[in-house]
């Protein structure tokens, strides 16, 4: 495991030695199985939240500068964003909701809006071909300049629940809010090269969505964003005695997001954004166990404050959960975190002894004892004690993915670095019947990621990595080789090795970037992994799970408008209360 934490993170303030720091990072045995990963939450190092942290902070203008919708639903918008010197657009395309073709999938043909995030001024010209060519997806060409192409859905019982009540009115009913929390569902955010769309290779160093995902979550913000425009825009065209939404009920809603199989290839195919997000939240969480209070303890008393919050959030949560942790879990063992939390701060107030360490003891004192969700609930409420650390972190997050291998490597040195990194994967089952059920493949008809049985769909389609296979198998040809030998030789004798030794090769020393799990195995959880993407670095609340394998949830919730933003905004609008009645 490297030791190499980041320089900048720590401001010019002292900070903790870099060895305290790595003894309270979590151990990749500890922290990489599939289970603890699902209970990674949502936290300042998650892509939404980072986002909102740098709009409140900068205060971002966001500026409608066109609607032309009629009554049906139908027609356009468009909206101007300006961030420090760069300005970016986004046009939206707003449809009639219609049941043909209506798809939260990428087979879709229907959705109820359309939109782009383009740099700069947009032309009237690039709007009229965005217009022709975002339908067609696979077929289609992004102008010049456009990072993101987006679409998405309405939640129709509660868009249209919410419309009646303004339109007669009166404010939707918070019970059928909680529900739902949104009135628009994320269906695609394509980026990165797809469709046309530049690739973030190409974002310049001082391009302020240059960071991991940021692109992406700053639309998902805009179909918020559209979404409450619509929603008045049509109420005041049904009645000219319609009211808008509440300020505290336009915070408490977000936008949703369903997210499936196809997450668990992205993790596969994207090992350095893995290894390097999850490195910077645990060197935030390790930052903050290693703050000393003063005699005031104002961190421990923040944290108090923050636990308050989430144990409310929890308390208020209306969602029905299946396979994943009911709230009323999490909120009982919340409430003894702040009972732990509550007498440390009473101690420190008394001036009484307490470890060189404290917040770092107290999470030593909790950890296994309560559900993991809680605690990783504790984790992410740290990062909010190092707010200037966890924000500096995250600009660390632009990364090159490319992997590139060492030829030269002698095997005995490729063995070692297996044998490290690699230990878990010798410990699994993989030749049982039930170890081998599963092939990961493309749906001809769905065209997206899925599970089915290897003797029903066969081997030859497999796209999964078979990560612990290509391992073993790997290290057993390795263990006939002479340990001085070139990884080159080796591979001119074997050449099929060639992918997992460069892999291997080129992730050396990185110790977060793979799953300790065998996603072949009928045992294996996909949702489990759908959950560290959504939650953890997306930072979605109140995921709801869907045959183990399919999540939704909301992004945004609680979410400063983009009015709030351009005013000055709470930076504590995460676990937002539910509204008053």
């Amino acid at each position: 495991m490297s030791l190499a934490l980041s320089p900048s993170a720590g401001g010019t303030a002292p900070g903790p030695d870099p060895h305290s720091l790595f003894r309270l990072m979590r151990n990749p045995a500890e922290l990489m199985t599939p289970e603890r990963l699902a209970s990674i939450q949502p936290s300042r190092i998650s892509a939404s939240r980072a986002l909102m942290s740098r709009a409140i902070r900068d205060r971002w203008s966001i500026t409608r500068t066109s609607f032309d919708i009629d009554e049906r639903g139908h027609g356009t918008a468009g909206y101007r964003i300006d961030i420090g010197g760069w300005r970016f657009s986004f046009p939206v395309f707003s449809f009639e909701p219609s049941d043909q073709g209506r798809s939260g999938r990428i087979i879709g043909r229907s959705w109820d809006m359309m939109g782009a995030l383009v740099e700069g001024d947009i032309s009237p010209a690039d709007v009229e071909r965005t217009r022709v060519e975002l339908p067609k997806l696979y077929e289609g060409r992004a102008t010049p300049g456009t990072l993101i192409w987006c679409r998405s859905n309405r939640s129709q019982r509660l868009f249209d629940h919410a419309l009646q009540s303004l339109v007669a009115g009166r404010q939707p009913d918070v019970a059928q809010l909680g529900q739902i929390c949104y009135l628009m569902r994320n269906t695609g955010l394509d980026g990165n090269g797809t469709f046309g769309t530049k690739s973030f290779l190409a974002f310049e160093k001082d391009h302020p969505l240059r960071w991991s995902l940021s692109a992406q979550m700053l639309c998902a913000y805009m179909m918020r964003a559209f979404a409450q425009d619509l929603l008045h825009h049509l109420a005041r065209m049904a009645s000219p005695q319609a009211v808008t939404l509440a300020p505290e009920l336009a915070r408490y809603l977000g936008v949703g997001n369903g997210s499936a199989l196809g997450l668990m290839l992205f993790v596969n195919n994207h090992p350095r954004l893995i290894d390097r997000w999850l490195w910077v939240r645990e060197e935030a969480i390790a930052r903050a166990k290693c703050l000393i209070p003063g005699p005031d303890a104002a961190e421990v008393a923040t944290l108090l404050r923050l636990l308050d919050k989430a144990i409310l959030f929890r308390r208020q949560d209306r969602v029905v959960y299946e396979a994943i942790t009911p709230s009323g879990v999490v909120h009982a063992d919340l409430l003894i975190i702040r009972e732990q939390t509550e007498r440390l701060l009473t101690r420190l107030r008394r001036g009484e002894a307490v470890a060189e360490h404290p917040i770092a003891d107290l999470c030593a004192s909790l950890d296994g004892s309560i559900h993991p969700d809680a605690m990783e609930t504790l984790h992410s409420l740290l990062i909010e004690l190092v707010p200037e650390v966890a924000d500096a972190l995250v600009e660390t997050l632009v990364i090159d993915e490319e992997l590139t291998g060492r030829p030269e490597m002698p095997v005995g040195r490729l063995r070692e670095i297996i044998h490290s990194q690699y230990a878990w994967a010798f410990g699994l089952d993989l030749k049982s019947d039930t170890a081998l059920r599963y092939v990961w493949y493309k749906s001809v008809t769905a065209e997206e990621p899925r599970r089915g049985p290897r003797d029903e769909v066969g081997d030859a389609v497999n796209l999964g990595l078979d990560l612990p296979r290509l391992i073993v198998r790997l290290d057993a040809d390795l263990a006939a080789q002479d340990p001085k030998q070139s990884t080159a030789r080796f591979l001119l004798a074997h050449p099929t090795h060639r992918a997992i030794v460069t892999r291997v090769q080129a992730l050396a020393g990185l110790p977060y970037h793979s799953p300790h799990a065998d996603i072949m195995c009928e045992g294996f959880v996909p949702a489990h992994i759908t959950r560290l993407l959504n939650v953890g670095i997306h930072g979605i609340d109140k995921t709801r799970d869907f045959l183990n394998r399919n999540l939704r949830g909301v992004l945004f919730h609680g979410a400063p408008t983009p009015a709030e933003l351009a005013a000055g905004a709470d930076e504590t609008w995460f676990y937002p209360a539910e509204p008053l009645s």
